[in-house]
C-alpha cells in the first residue's frame, strides 16, 4: 500500500455532506495522502449537521467519527491551539484550521470557503487552501486506479444507492 507523505487539513465544511467525507475518507484510506482534523473540526460538522438535519442523532454522528478515525487512525491533530494567537484569517472562527495545518505540516487545507484561507495568510506557511474538487483532480492525476476503486467502494457501501457506475 502507497503511504503519501502530502498532507491534507479538512475543514469542517467538507466533511458535513456525507457522500463527500466518505470519499475523502476512502481516498486517504488509499494511501494517496494523509488526511488530518482535529476534534473542534470534528465536533463542528456534525453540531452543523445536527442543526439542518433533527432526524439524526449525535450518538449516530459520534459512530461515523469512530469509523473515521478507524480508517485513518493517525488522523486527529493536537497541540495546535498555542499557535492561534499569532495567526489571522477573514474569520477568526477559522484560525484553528491553520494552526492545525501548521502543526501537522499540512500542504493544503481542504474548505469550499477559499475565501477565508486567503494565499496572503496561508503562503508563509507554504500552505494552500483547495476545494475538494480540486483535491481529487489532483489525485486523479496521480492515480486514477485508486481514485476510481475508492469511488467504486463508496458507492457499493451506500445502502440506497441512487448512482449507477
Amino acid at each position: 500500500m502507497r503511504h503519501s507523505p502530502f498532507t491534507a487539513i479538512y475543514d469542517a465544511c467538507v466533511l458535513y455532506p456525507a457522500p463527500l467525507r466518505d470519499l475523502l475518507i476512502r481516498l486517504a484510506g488509499k494511501g494517496l495522502y494523509r488526511a488530518k482534523w482535529t476534534a473542534e473540526i470534528d465536533d463542528e460538522w456534525k453540531r452543523n449537521l445536527l442543526l439542518n438535519r433533527p432526524d439524526l442523532t449525535r450518538e449516530q454522528l459520534d459512530r461515523v467519527s469512530e469509523l473515521m478515525i478507524r480508517a485513518v487512525p493517525d488522523a486527529l491533530v493536537t497541540g495546535h491551539r498555542s499557535l492561534c494567537a499569532g495567526l489571522s484569517l477573514p474569520d477568526p472562527g477559522d484560525v484553528h484550521v491553520v494552526a492545525a495545518a501548521i502543526r501537522c505540516n499540512a500542504e493544503v487545507v481542504v474548505t469550499f470557503n477559499l475565501r477565508d484561507f486567503p494565499a496572503s495568510a496561508l503562503d508563509e506557511f507554504e500552505i494552500e487552501a483547495q476545494h475538494p474538487d480540486e483535491l481529487v483532480m489532483n489525485l486523479w492525476d496521480l492515480d486514477q486506479a485508486a481514485v476510481l476503486a475508492a469511488a467504486a467502494q463508496m458507492r457499493r457501501a451506500m445502502i440506497r444507492n441512487p448512482y449507477s457506475p
